[in-house]
């Protein structure tokens, strides 16, 4: 069994958590892994509170540079009621990023991505897509 692939597995589970109070925002899940453990979780909590990783890593205990960040989707790139969690990513710089799917919203659509890849951040875009794609795709703004 591919351990990546439970990990972004448990973070679509977290997702649900998000629902129904994440609303109009996507419920996103986030998994925090260190030395091959879960060392903390978060998801997408109600509009003008933490979005999924920032959830996580507001609960973190060791070091974020030692961590592997796992997200169902796209860490987003803009300022809206919150700051860019891809931003604080990039700030941060956490050892790799895990990211189920690309975040189709126009404001979005890659940016995040393109933010990580700036700062340096090694990032694998495509982790459990099928699966997450399933739950989050009628949650997702694509126009």
């Amino acid at each position: 069994m591919n351990k990546n692939l439970d990990f972004m597995l448990l973070a679509l589970e977290k997702s649900r958590q998000a629902l129904p109070g994440c609303r109009p925002n996507p419920p996103v899940g986030c998994v925090i892994v260190h030395k091959g453990n879960v060392i903390s979780e978060g998801f997408t909590q109600i509009p003008g509170h933490y979005h999924a990783e920032i959830d996580a890593i507001s609960k973190l205990t060791v070091p974020i540079e030692e961590c592997d960040i796992f997200v169902t989707l796209e860490p987003c790139s803009y300022q809206g009621r919150t700051p860019s969690c891809a931003s604080r990513l990039a700030e941060l710089r956490p050892h790799h990023v895990y990211v189920a799917i690309r975040d189709p919203h126009p404001r979005n659509r890659g940016a995040g991505l393109k933010i990580l890849k700036n700062a340096g951040v090694d990032f694998t875009l495509g982790i459990g897509e099928r699966e997450v794609e399933n739950f989050l795709s009628s949650y997702l703004v694509k126009s």
